[in-house]
C-alpha cells in the first residue's frame, strides 16, 4: 500500500515556491548595530498574520467524528503559559503513550492543533532566528502506542477534504480501505507546515483526552513550534475537550524567553454553576460570527465594539469597520496569535492622526516610522513629564478596556523615542477591505486577566498583574 506520506513528498516537489509561518522562536541574531530589528519583525509578522485571518479559509470538520470522551477528576486544569522573543505565548502540552511533552504557540484565531512530528521533521528558514534547527522539539509517533493515522475515509478526515475527499486506491462501495487521510498544508501568511492527521491521547494532570484530532506536521517553513489551536471551531482544543471555559493571564512582554509563566485555565465546567462570572471580571458578549463562504471566520471570536477613544475624544470609527457586513467584511476579533493589534487602514488613520494630534508638542520621528515599521512614533526627549493620551476600547453593554500605556506605546532604541504598538497596511485596500477590520493582539493584552466564557458566549476581562 501507497503511504500518505509518498503523496506528500510528492506534493511538497510541486509546490516548493510555498512561503510563509509567523516569525523566528527568537531573536538572538539581533545585531546591536540595528536595535529595531525586533520591532520590525513583529510588526510584519502582525500584518502578516492579520492578511492570513482576514483572507484564511477553512473547511468545517464533521462535528459528530470529533467527539471526544474525557476522562477527568479535576474541574480546572492548569497549564503554564509563557512569553516568547517571537512574539507569542508558549504552552507545553502532552501527547501520547507514553507522554511526550511538546512546546506550542497558544493561538485563539485557528482550531488545528498540530506539532513538529517524527525524527525527521523539517524546519526551512528556522536557523536565522539563532535556532538549530535540530534542536526542535519533537513527537515520535513511533514512540507512543495510541498513535493512529486517521484513515481517508474517517469522517475526521473531512476536516480538510469535506465530505467528498478523493482516496484514491479505495473502493466507494467499502468502507474498510486502509489507505491514509491525504497530508494538509496549512499557510500563516509567512510560514507554512505540512503533514498528515493522527489521533493521539492528550494527557494532563487529573484529565486524559483520548482519541484527539493532531496535526502531524512533517515539513515547514519558518515554523519552529507547532500550534495549539483554540478558535471556535470543532477541532480546536476547547472543542474537543468540551471546555466550558478558558481564561489566560499574558506576562509582560519584558519575561520574553525566561523562566517566567502564569497558568492558562482550562475548565471542564463541573464544579461551577452555569451562569457565574469570575468575581472582578468585566464582561461583554461575543458577536455572533458571520455566516459566509469563508468558512475560517466561524472559528473567530468576534467582539462587540462599540467605540474607540484616544484620550477623551471619540474616534468616530465608520460602522462598517465595528461591525461585519453581509459579506464578512468588517468587525472585531481577539487573537492571541497576533503580537501588535491591527486596524484596517481608514481605522488606523483615524486613531494615529488623533494621537499626533494630542501629541502634537513633541517632534514626529518618521525616518524611526520607516525604520520600525510602527507609527506614530515621538520624540519625546527634554520634555519632563510626558503626557500621552490613553486609549480605550468600549464594547457592548458598557465593557472598557482601558489600557496602561505600556500596552499601546514602547520605548524604542532608548528613552527618547516612543511609537506606537498598533499597525496597518500601508495602502487602504481599493476593494474596501476584507475580513475582520480589527485585531486585538496579545501586545495589547499584557497584565489582563482574560476570560472566554464558551458556555454563555462572553469575553471577560480585567487588569491584572500576570507576573509572580
Amino acid at each position: 500500500m501507497t503511504s500518505p506520506l509518498f503523496f506528500f513528498l510528492i506534493f511538497l516537489s510541486v509546490v516548493s515556491a510555498v512561503k510563509l509561518p509567523l516569525s523566528p522562536f527568537s531573536h538572538s541574531d539581533q545585531s546591536p548595530k540595528d536595535p529595531y530589528l525586533s520591532l520590525r519583525r513583529l510588526a510584519e509578522s502582525s500584518i502578516a498574520r492579520a492578511h492570513k485571518l482576514k483572507h484564511g479559509t477553512s473547511i468545517k470538520p464533521d462535528e459528530d467524528a470529533l467527539s471526544s470522551t474525557v476522562t477527568a477528576s479535576a474541574t480546572v486544569v492548569k497549564s503554564p503559559l509563557s512569553a516568547k522573543s517571537y512574539g507569542g505565548y508558549s504552552v507545553s502540552l502532552s501527547f501520547g503513550t507514553p507522554s511526550q511533552t511538546i512546546p506550542f504557540v497558544f493561538d485563539t484565531g485557528s482550531s488545528l492543533v498540530w506539532l513538529p512530528c517524527t525524527s525527521r521533521y523539517l524546519c526551512s528558514g528556522c536557523d536565522f532566528s539563532g535556532l538549530d534547527p535540530t534542536l526542535i522539539p519533537r513527537f515520535i509517533p513511533k514512540n507512543s502506542s495510541s498513535s493512529k493515522i486517521i484513515g481517508c475515509q474517517s469522517p475526521k478526515c473531512q476536516f480538510l477534504y469535506g465530505p467528498n475527499v478523493q482516496c484514491r486506491g479505495c473502493d466507494p462501495n467499502t468502507r474498510n480501505c486502509t489507505v491514509g487521510c491525504p497530508p494538509y498544508i496549512l499557510q500563516y501568511g509567512l510560514g507554512s507546515t505540512a503533514g498528515v492527521l493522527i489521533t493521539e491521547k492528550l494527557d494532563f494532570p487529573d484529565l486524559t483526552v483520548p482519541d484527539f484530532v493532531v496535526g502531524c506536521s512533517i515539513i515547514s517553513t519558518r515554523q519552529p513550534a507547532g500550534i495549539a489551536g483554540f478558535g471556535r471551531g470543532p477541532v480546536s482544543l476547547p472543542s474537543q475537550m468540551n471546555l466550558k471555559r478558558f481564561s489566560h493571564c499574558l506576562v509582560s512582554r519584558r519575561f520574553d524567553d525566561t523562566n517566567v509563566t502564569t497558568d492558562l485555565d482550562l475548565d471542564t465546567g463541573s464544579g461551577h454553576n452555569s451562569g457565574s462570572k469570575t468575581p472582578g471580571l468585566t464582561y461583554t458578549p461575543f458577536r455572533k460570527n458571520p455566516n459566509v463562504s469563508n468558512k475560517a471566520f466561524l472559528e473567530y471570536y468576534y467582539l462587540n465594539l462599540r467605540r474607540i477613544y484616544v484620550g477623551r475624544k471619540h474616534v468616530k470609527i465608520p460602522y462598517k469597520y465595528l461591525a461585519p457586513g453581509t459579506n464578512g467584511d468588517g468587525g472585531s476579533i481577539v487573537d492571541s496569535g497576533s503580537t501588535f493589534t491591527f486596524m484596517e487602514r481608514p481605522v488606523f488613520e483615524l486613531v494615529a492622526e488623533e494621537f499626533a494630534s494630542q501629541m502634537s508638542n513633541y517632534t514626529r520621528e518618521k525616518d524611526l516610522e520607516k525604520e520600525t515599521g510602527l507609527g506614530p512614533c515621538f520624540n519625546i526627549s527634554g520634555k519632563g513629564d510626558v503626557t500621552v493620551p490613553e486609549l480605550i476600547f468600549e464594547f457592548k453593554g458598557g465593557a472598557k478596556l482601558e489600557l496602561p500605556l505600556s500596552n499601546y506605546f514602547t520605548f524604542v532604541g532608548n528613552t527618547d523615542t516612543v511609537c506606537l504598538t498598533v499597525v496597518s497596511d500601508k495602502t487602504v485596500n481599493p476593494s474596501g477591505g476584507t475580513g475582520p477590520a480589527i485585531i486585538l493582539g496579545s501586545f495589547q493584552q499584557q497584565n489582563y486577566l482574560v476570560e472566554y466564557d464558551l458556555e454563555n458566549d462572553r469575553f471577560g476581562f480585567a487588569k491584572k498583574k500576570c507576573s509572580p
